[in-house]
């Protein structure tokens, strides 16, 4: 495992609950049980604050912990985007992000394609959440 994905998850400022949130979803993992809530706090089409709590592995705590820090202050719309290419990340022959999004290349790599659904796990919850 590389250390960056620990040095990552063990980034714990936006495990919490966000109080007077807009938005909220949870999640399973049905492959390996990971577990994950996440609140938003939306105005103007802008994310203000966004905690989580899971039960998870340690991809899907790195993957929460870098969403968290880099989606506050962002448009829902510039998000979308990042989800969508987030998605079709592994099964697109491109296989990068967007100049704004390089440091997901930290865990989107072929070499964690094993753990990829625990990866996408958060970005799929904040999808669910956004629809909410």
């Amino acid at each position: 495992m590389d250390l960056k994905i620990l040095e990552i998850a063990s980034n714990t400022e936006n495990i919490k609950i966000v109080e007077n949130f807009t938005h909220k979803a949870k999640n399973k993992n049905p492959i390996c049980g990971d577990e994950i809530e996440i609140r938003l706090k939306i105005n103007n089409d802008k994310i203000l604050d966004f905690g989580y709590q899971s039960k998870s592995c340690i991809y899907c705590q790195a993957s929460a912990s870098l969403l968290a820090i880099n989606i506050k202050n962002k448009k829902v719309k510039i998000i979308n985007q990042l989800l969508n290419d987030v998605e079709n990340f592994f099964s697109n022959s491109h296989n990068k992000f967007e100049k704004e999004w390089p440091q997901y290349q930290v865990l989107f790599t072929k070499k964690n394609i094993t753990r990829k659904n625990c990866l996408l796990l958060p970005f799929q919850t904040l999808n669910k959440a956004l629809k909410s």
